[in-house]
C-alpha cells in the first residue's frame, strides 16, 4: 500500500483527487494540506511515501514544502505546464511532474512508479524536458540566479540502471549483462525496457549514442 499525501490549497480540488484515487488499488490518501506550513507539519506527522505537490500556493508553493520536509518522494501534481515550474522543482528533488488533466488511473500509475523509486512525467513534459536539457538550458533559480542545470533524465535512472546503461552502451549481450550484476536476463530486460523508456531512445544503437553524448559510456 502507497501511502500518498496531497498538498493543494484548492479543498474542492483534493476532494476531486481523493476521489479518483478511490477506486485505485495499492493507495491510501493518509493526509492533505492546504498551506506550506501544513504541509509541512502533517506530512512529519503522517510520514507518507509520496507527495502529491502542488506547485503555486499562496504562502510559498511546492518548492518550500520540499525544503521544509524532505524525506518522502515527491510528485508534482500542478495546471502549470510552465519551462521554469517543471526544472525548478525536478532540481529541488521531485520525482515526477503531472498536470492536472490526468486522470485517476494515470495519476495512480504515477504515484506507483514515484513509488518505486522510478521518474514519472506527463508526456508532453517529458519530451519538453528532453529538450530543454539537450539543449543546455539555462533557467531562473527561485533566488533569482541564473543557474545551469543537470540533466534530469539521467537523475532519474537508478543506481542499477545505470550500471545496465553502461554495459549496454559496451555492446554487453543480456545475458553478458547478467552474468556481471548477478541478475537475471529477465531483470536485466526489464531495466534495459526501462531505461529506453527513460531516454526516449528505442533501441541500442540511439542508446549508445545518447549514453556516449553524456559520457556515461
Amino acid at each position: 500500500m502507497t501511502r500518498v499525501f496531497l498538498v493543494d490549497d484548492h479543498s474542492v480540488f483534493r476532494a476531486g483527487v481523493r476521489a479518483e484515487l478511490s477506486a485505485a488499488e495499492g493507495v491510501e490518501i493518509v493526509g492533505e494540506a492546504g498551506t506550506v506550513a501544513e504541509a509541512a507539519a502533517g506530512i512529519v506527522a503522517a510520514d507518507p511515501d509520496v507527495v502529491l505537490l502542488d506547485v503555486h500556493m499562496p504562502d510559498g508553493g511546492g518548492l518550500a514544502v520540499i525544503r521544509q520536509a524532505p524525506g518522502p518522494q515527491y510528485l508534482a501534481l500542478s495546471v502549470s505546464d510552465a519551462a521554469e515550474d517543471v526544472i525548478a522543482l525536478i532540481r529541488a528533488g521531485a520525482r515526477g511532474y503531472v498536470t492536472k488533466n490526468i486522470n485517476g488511473a494515470e495519476l495512480a500509475e504515477a504515484i506507483g512508479r514515484v513509488d518505486g523509486g522510478d521518474a514519472y512525467f506527463s508526456p508532453r513534459l517529458a519530451g519538453f524536458v528532453l529538450d530543454a536539457f539537450a539543449s543546455g538550458g539555462v533557467v531562473e533559480d527561485p533566488e533569482g540566479e541564473p543557474v545551469k542545470v543537470d540533466d534530469p533524465v539521467v537523475d532519474a535512472l537508478t543506481r542499477r540502471e545505470l550500471e545496465v546503461l553502461r554495459l549496454l552502451a559496451r555492446g554487453y549481450t543480456y545475458k553478458e549483462i547478467g552474468s556481471q550484476l548477478f541478475i537475471s536476463v529477465k531483470t536485466v530486460e526489464t531495466h534495459a525496457s526501462n531505461i529506453l523508456r527513460k531516454t526516449q531512445t528505442s533501441n541500442r544503437h540511439q542508446l549508445t549514442r545518447w549514453a556516449a553524448d553524456r559520457d556515461l559510456d
